[in-house]
């Protein structure tokens, strides 16, 4: 009502939810989000100047998205239009700008809050452009997927994307002190119910108020093994197809090839726990152990391809244990991408070389015409020298050598190393090859 001074959460209508009752009010009293809404953040700045630009609020569920939205409306005197991307289309976009250009003849502001905006095409994205370049609205989008993937550039330059974070365990334990305020007890919860139930919200505050309003009510105490039993786990916040798949993978390779085994059982956990194809997984370890590995353990290899047949072999969750023990190898072993660099600058050169032939002295000479062209003439069979290495130049006639493997001094190639600098030896040791013209 005008002139009532906000209260922190409303406890007048015991029949709507928690989250609801508890919403907060004032800006300040969001929770976990202070990287964006204290006053020298750069949200707290827009709302003290009184002049918001339009933006896109990302993060996970349950971190206050809607209610950040609903606040900024209040606290800078737009009148706030909600939809969502889900249930409306462009006809109720349409209603929504007719509706704003009429206030704005009058002076008054528009803040359109879109849920889901990513959900929307990009037809329908492109129809808040002309509203959102001359003023009529301010939009303000909630995203749970990555904005840069999901909405169209034209869009996103016009707009500033906030990155919100999921709630941590001192902002889920404010909920839990203001939600027990409300509702006038403690919760019946021992410790370590308590600390569990924080868990079991994952940083989601929506998903602990409606978890809070399920066991209020219990006779206490309520351990951890009783909590369980009165609520469902939330699963764990994983999309298979979209920036979570790419993070928690991301977060795999990058931790085996630091060599930090701990924290590769850790996503391999998480990204399992998710719902993720553990031959997914297997593809990519082993695409892993090529790429970060290579010559440094040759076996590596091998390791990842018995772990990816023992899965296909027994299934889930006891195949599981097979890519658990890949990645520990893989995470252990020597790393080098000696093999990954070589390999790449040896395309490069055969992309810039074209067509140039084979020399004559390695091509075989099965008719009298290829022996008189000198097909075959003059090589050497390196298993009968005496070194069992003939220094042979194998390159095209006109293409000087070049050097692509560099092996490191990790695991197998320090072995590797030393080989190919005696045969670098023995070839420069070697008399000119006259019948080429090569030195």
């Amino acid at each position: 009502m005008p002139g009532q001074q906000p209260s922190l959460f409303e406890a007048d209508d015991a029949s709507r939810p928690l989250a609801d009752r508890l919403r907060p009010h004032l800006l300040a009293d969001v929770v976990g989000q202070g990287h964006l809404l204290a006053d020298d953040a750069p949200i707290g700045r827009m709302v003290e100047g009184q002049r918001l630009v339009s933006m896109v609020l990302w993060g996970p569920p349950g971190c206050g998205k809607t209610t950040i939205a609903r606040l900024l409306a209040e606290q800078t005197d737009l009148v706030f239009e909600p939809v969502s991307a889900t249930f409306s289309g462009v006809a109720d976009l349409r209603k929504i700008f007719q509706g704003a250009q009429r206030r704005r003849e009058i002076g008054q502001g528009t803040l359109l809050f879109v849920d889901e905006i990513h959900r929307f095409n990009r037809a329908q994205q492109d129809s808040f452009l002309p509203y959102v370049e001359d003023g009529t609205i301010v939009l303000v989008g909630a995203a749970t997927e990555n904005p840069s993937f999901e909405l169209n550039g034209a869009l996103l330059s016009r707009s500033q994307v906030f990155v919100l974070k999921r709630l941590d365990d001192t902002a889920l334990e404010t909920l839990i002190g203001r939600a027990e305020e409300l509702i006038g007890a403690a919760l019946p919860l021992d410790e370590d119910a308590r600390q569990s139930l924080v868990a079991m919200a994952d940083g989601d505050g929506r998903y602990l108020l409606n978890m809070i309003e399920q066991i209020q009510n219990l006779p206490a105490p309520v351990d951890t093994a009783a909590l369980a039993a009165a609520v469902q786990k939330r699963a764990p916040l994983y999309d298979k197809s979209q920036e979570g798949h790419y993070n928690l993978i991301s977060a795999l390779h990058k931790s085996m090839r630091g060599s930090d085994p701990d924290a590769a059982l850790y996503w391999l956990a998480r990204m399992l726990d998710g719902g993720e194809d553990p031959l997914f997984i297997a593809r990519r370890i082993t695409r892993f152990a090529n790429e970060d590995i290579g010559m440094a353990d040759p076996n590596a290899v091998q390791q990842a391809l018995a772990a990816w047949d023992v899965y296909e072999r027994l299934g889930s969750p006891e195949g599981e244990l097979a890519i658990a023990q890949a990645v520990l190898y893989l995470a252990t072993a020597p790393k080098s991408i000696g093999v990954y660099r070589g390999f790449a600058k040896a395309r490069a050169a055969a992309k810039r070389t074209g067509s140039l032939m084979p020399p004559a002295h390695i091509l075989n000479a099965p008719t009298r015409l290829m022996k008189d062209l000198g097909y075959g003439k003059g090589y050497q069979y390196d298993p009968d020298t005496d070194a069992g290495f003939s220094g042979a130049d194998f390159f095209p006639d006109d293409m000087p050598r070049e050097t692509f493997y560099e092996p490191t001094d990790a695991g197998y190639e320090r072995a590797i190393t030393e080989r190919l600098r005696h045969w670098a030896q023995l070839r420069a040791a070697r008399p000119n090859d006259t019948d080429r013209g090569r030195k």
